[in-house]
């Protein structure tokens, strides 16, 4: 349905001179919990009747008798009754809010794409005029961070959404971990990135698709081997304080490991079938998830048109080739018993 309102009047065939007649649009009142479309006054300009039917779903008004469309791409003048929230008014305006925005979306913003050069010249602004709406905008972002919690918080929302590199929905599950974890005193004394780290670990960690910690330090810039043992403990406290402890198997890892080696999808399902047969046994306690995914995808790669090199699956999986091999000769063991 168009919600464009475009001012035109539908005219039909009157005369033999200039065959034209004028149907009057008259928008219904704003409804109260339904929708509604504009109607359609007049006589059908087929046969001549003056019954017509309203297809809210098309935003078409068509004749009763004949079928004929008279009207189409109409105007929905009433409310959205499409809103998130559980209030009794439904009518809902601008977009859903959001965690992973210090303020939830709640208030506007100047958008710093639109004032680029490029977005400048598109917009018709001189350099004069950038600058002074550039100006405005650091203007409106200090006003909205005054304290130290919103100024901490906006920092923390723009590392989760630029270094997360998670689903839509599970950065707000991290946002929103971070944001406990800020009630709860986890941030003071800590750096925001390494925080916001280990909440988006331990989010993708909940939602069964874990990352590597190495990966995760890597993308927030954490790489020295004192920052990454800083994080390790970060996690462990916040996973602590936030009781989100949870044990990660080597079957969260097969299908990003799968994508990672570009391995066809049969192999993945034969690696399914080895880790069934063989995960039960007391041998892989205490033995990396992510080496014992990449040792099961390796011997999988082997038996298929596929195979992978140990230097590639080590690299996906973060372990040596001497722990690769090591992992190899347990399960070579298992299958042979």
């Amino acid at each position: 349905m168009n919600n464009e309102y475009r001012g035109q009047k539908n005219t039909s065939n009157l005369d033999g001179r200039n065959n034209s007649r004028k149907k009057e649009v008259i928008p219904n009142k704003r409804p109260s919990r339904s929708r509604g479309t504009e109607a359609v006054t007049g006589k059908c300009e087929i046969c001549g009747s003056n019954s017509w039917d309203t297809d809210s779903a098309r935003g078409e008004t068509v004749c009763s008798e004949c079928g004929f469309v008279a009207a189409e791409n109409m105007i929905d003048p009433g409310a959205e009754w499409t809103n998130h929230s559980s209030g009794e008014d439904r009518s809902r305006v601008g977009a859903p809010t959001s965690l992973t925005i210090s303020d939830k979306g709640l208030s506007t913003e100047i958008s710093r794409a639109d004032l680029t050069s490029g977005a400048a010249a598109r917009h018709g602004m001189n350099g004069k005029n950038l600058r002074e709406w550039r100006r405005r905008q650091r203007v409106d972002q200090r006003s909205k961070t005054r304290d130290s919690r919103s100024r901490n918080l906006t920092i923390a929302m723009q590392f989760i959404r630029d270094r997360g590199g998670l689903p839509k929905q599970i950065e707000q599950e991290a946002a929103n971990l971070y944001r406990h974890a800020m009630k709860e005193g986890i941030v003071t004394g800590r750096s925001i990135r390494g925080v916001t780290a280990a909440c988006v670990y331990i989010a993708a960690r909940q939602a069964g698709i874990p990352r590597r910690i190495d990966i995760i330090a890597k993308a927030f810039d954490m790489v020295t081997e004192v920052e990454e043992k800083e994080l390790k403990r970060t996690i462990r406290l916040v996973a602590r304080k936030m009781n989100t402890h949870h044990i990660t198997g080597p079957e969260e890892y097969f299908e990003k490991f799968h994508s990672d080696l570009q391995l066809p999808p049969k192999v993945l399902g034969y690696t399914r079938d080895l880790w069934d047969k063989v995960g039960g046994n007391m041998v892989w306690q205490g033995k990396k998830p992510s080496g014992i995914a990449g040792c099961m995808l390796y011997n999988a790669s082997q038996n298929s048109n596929s195979p992978r090199t140990q230097s590639e699956v080590c690299k996906v999986s973060g372990i040596s080739e001497v722990t690769l091999r090591g992992l190899l000769k347990i399960l070579n063991q298992i299958l042979d018993d």
